[in-house]
C-alpha cells in the first residue's frame, strides 16, 4: 500500500529543490565572475597592434563613405576605469586620467598619432544598468 506523503516529506523535497537552484545560481555567478576577471585581464594587458593605422584608415574611410563624421572605436565596461566611469559620465575635462589598460593605451595612441591630424576622441557612457555607468564607447570624430 502506498503511503501519502507527509508535510515534513514535502518540505524536505521543496528544500532540496531550493538548494539545487541555489547551487546552480552560485555556480553560474562564479563562472560569470571568472569570465569577467579574464576579460578584464585581457583588456588591461592588450596592446595596440602594429596594423592599427591600416585598420583605422579602413574603418574611418568606410564611415566617411557612408556620410558619417564619427566612428565608434571600441566599447568597454565602466568598471575598467579607475573611477568606474564617473569622470566620463560627468564630462569632466580630465576624463582621460580615469582610463586604464587598453583604453589608456588607445588614448595615448590618439594623442601621439591622431590629434595633430585634426581628429577628436570622445568617451561616452552608453548605458546605466542599476543607475550606474555600464559600458563606455570611445568615439573618434572628424
Amino acid at each position: 500500500m502506498t503511503e501519502i506523503l507527509r508535510p515534513d516529506d514535502l518540505k524536505k523535497i521543496a528544500d532540496d529543490a531550493d538548494m539545487a537552484k541555489a547551487r546552480e545560481h552560485m555556480s553560474r555567478a562564479k563562472k560569470l565572475e571568472e569570465e569577467q576577471a579574464q576579460l578584464r585581464e585581457a583588456f588591461m594587458g592588450r596592446e595596440i597592434r602594429p596594423e592599427a593605422r591600416e585598420r583605422i584608415n579602413l574603418a574611418i574611410r568606410r564611415a566617411a563613405e557612408l556620410g558619417q563624421r564619427e566612428f565608434q572605436v571600441f566599447v568597454f565596461p565602466a568598471s575598467f576605469c579607475n573611477d568606474k566611469g564617473r569622470r566620463i559620465n560627468n564630462n569632466e575635462a580630465d576624463w582621460p586620467e580615469s582610463l586604464d589598460g587598453f583604453a589608456k593605451k588607445a588614448h595615448e595612441f590618439y594623442e601621439k598619432e591622431l590629434r595633430a591630424l585634426g581628429f577628436k576622441l570622445h568617451a561616452q557612457v552608453l548605458d546605466y544598468p542599476g543607475g550606474m555607468p555600464g559600458n563606455i564607447a570611445m568615439i573618434l570624430k572628424w
